[in-house]
């Protein structure tokens, strides 16, 4: 089960996030997402779990707990929206 974990303190870091969810079952990723341009947190990230079960109770403990000087938002991960349009990427 992967879940979307929100409002995540900038300083945190993949190895954090990962031991917060740890108690709660086999981690088997945790990702902070970086902006490109600067490497620096977006304040978002995704942890993924084996089971459902172990992701459910993260989400039952995790949601609205502080973890790092926030109130973590915690739910079920929804798959990417396609993109479509939008103005041309700059390289």
């Amino acid at each position: 089960m992967k879940l979307y974990v929100g409002n995540l303190s900038y300083r945190l870091s993949d190895s954090e996030l990962e031991q917060t969810f740890a108690e709660f079952g086999e981690v088997q990723s945790a990702k902070i997402i970086m902006d490109r341009e600067t490497n620096r947190s977006k304040g978002f990230g995704f942890v993924e779990f084996d089971s459902k079960e172990e992701g459910e109770a993260a989400i039952e403990s995790l949601n609205g707990r502080e973890v790092g000087g926030r109130t973590i938002v915690v739910n079920e991960a929804r798959p990417p929206k396609p993109r479509t349009g939008g103005a041309p990427r700059r390289f």
